[in-house]
């Protein structure tokens, strides 16, 4: 590492010695994925104080030819928030001490944050000013926000509120020559031209690192009414979801759907988790109505719609929270799934989306494409139903993956059956989670040579050295098969 000695002594003269982690033992945190997946070298972490120290710290990094990398919570489910394998080192700057919530303008209907806030920490703040911020996800008490932004985060609320891009109105971005872009504009309408904000939301630091954002901010709801029921099947489940959108109409918040066997993980892998209903069934769904008022008309009218999904025989069992405490251990349930399943065993979370119509065929057919591959594996199925994102996750026992000849062909070649199936349904192989290093090979492979084109065109102008981010997002040309590092 002499060679980057006087790298790391420019930086730490400025940005401090505490602000540079450069021991091996230090740095293990920030250098391996938080499933313990990917894991790879960096040559130190940088910890900015402000967008002056990003800045200063990309110019000194341009300066010696090394790359950046932008890192948030590190709770990435796709290796995208640690060091590329089998690339040059980085340096990671890592902005969690970048956590100012510098204004809320409760009448504007917006908040302007820095970059390293914890999401949960912004809803908290939004809501003490009786507003939402309303991005929401298993990941909110340690995901921080320009990690949200830099791969355009989904979570329970899409239904509603849409994904994180739909509620940003600007950005603070430091470029890869270090210079300051201040996007920072609070406004619905701007007709300017480029709305620039949007190259660098779902980017995953490939083209700047988002150092502050302004967020768009609703009504917060004062009224909750939710209740967890057993449909007959996904085809079942579609149909419920009609029912409520037709009854309910804006009111409709989640619809988040799992099946058995991703209870059961639950179950046994996280203390305090209790099933729902009383007995077992082969799907569950969670529905919950929100409004700023008429509670006990939304409860009414929740159970109603339940009665008539009954009356049509599509649903089996339903259980209604009728009280803030059991809501909260319904949405505990719900957001365990990722806990469980690093204990309980190695799951290969594909994050795919395609028209809710085809939600059904979706889960049939990949079903079948996995059972051909590798008969009789277990299948999660996390579902956000409500707007066609469904995580389906061949599920290893940890014994049975370490049986494998092949690990990662393995691993391979189940995502592809599965991403496959959503490509034929005109779906997505990334709907939520980003990119990363996982999808990497499937960029190369499922996106039209003019989509990749111009996806290097925009890398090129912004980052022609190819130093932020590098071997994330943008395939190289020659990239067309999986990655050996993918295996998990």
């Amino acid at each position: 590492m002499n060679h980057v000695a006087p790298l790391i002594a420019a930086l730490q003269a400025e940005l401090g010695a505490a602000a540079v982690i450069t021991a091996e033992a230090d740095l293990e945190g920030f250098i391996e994925d938080w499933r313990g997946r990917y894991k790879a070298p960096a040559i130190c972490v940088v910890l900015p104080s402000s967008t002056g120290q990003v800045a200063a710290s990309v110019r000194l990094c341009a300066a010696h030819g090394v790359p950046v990398l932008a890192q948030g919570g590190n709770t990435s489910l796709c290796g995208g928030a640690i060091p590329a394998q089998g690339g040059p080192a980085p340096v990671i700057v890592n902005l969690s001490r970048m956590r100012r919530i510098r204004q809320i303008d409760a009448a504007n209907g917006s908040m302007e944050v820095e970059a390293g806030c914890v999401l949960q920490t912004v809803q908290d703040a939004a809501a003490a000013a009786q507003r939402l911020y309303p991005v929401s996800l298993g990941a909110e008490g340690s995901c921080q926000i320009g990690g949200t932004l830099a791969t355009n985060a989904g979570g329970t609320g899409v239904l509603r509120y849409g994904n994180t891009r739909d509620n940003v109105l600007g950005v603070e971005v430091v470029l890869p020559d270090g210079t300051i872009w201040n996007g920072l504009r609070a406004l619905r309408k701007d007709n300017t031209g480029l709305d620039l904000k949007h190259l660098f939301i779902g980017t995953e630091g490939t083209l700047g690192i988002i150092t502050a954002a302004t967020l768009k901010l609703h009504p917060l709801p004062t009224h909750h009414a939710l209740a967890w029921f057993a449909p007959c099947d996904p085809a079942a489940a579609l149909r419920v979801l009609g029912l409520f959108q037709a009854a309910c109409g804006a009111r409709l918040a989640a619809f988040e759907m799992i099946n058995q066997q991703q209870l059961e993980l639950v179950l046994e892998h996280v203390p305090e988790r209790r099933n729902p209903l009383a007995g077992t069934h082969p799907w569950h769904v969670l529905v919950e109505l929100a409004d700023t008022g008429g509670h006990e008309a939304m409860a009414a009218l929740l159970q109603q719609t339940l009665e008539h999904a009954a009356e049509a025989g599509l649903i089996l069992d339903a259980v209604l929270a009728s009280n803030e405490s059991q809501r909260s251990a319904l949405w505990e349930v719900r957001h365990s799934v990722s806990e469980a399943n690093k204990k309980g065993g190695l799951g290969l979370t594909t994050d795919c989306a395609v028209p809710l119509s085809a939600v059904p065929a979706f889960i049939e057919q990949a079903t079948q494409a996995v059972h051909a591959l590798e008969p009789g594996l277990e299948i999660l199925v996390v579902a956000h139903l409500g707007d066609g994102n469904v995580h389906f996750i061949p599920f290893f026992s940890f014994e049975r993956w370490r049986a494998l000849p092949d690990s990662a062909a393995t691993a391979g070649a189940l995502r592809r059956c599965v991403n496959d199936v959503a490509h034929a349904l005109h779906g997505t192989f990334s709907a939520e989670h980003g990119v990363g290093q996982t999808g990497l090979a499937e960029m190369a492979h499922y996106k039209s040579p003019a989509e990749l084109s111009l996806m290097r065109a925009v890398k090129q102008a912004l980052d022609p050295a190819n130093r932020f981010n590098p071997g994330r997002l943008v395939p190289e040309p020659e990239s067309s098969k999986p990655l050996p590092a993918s295996a998990a």
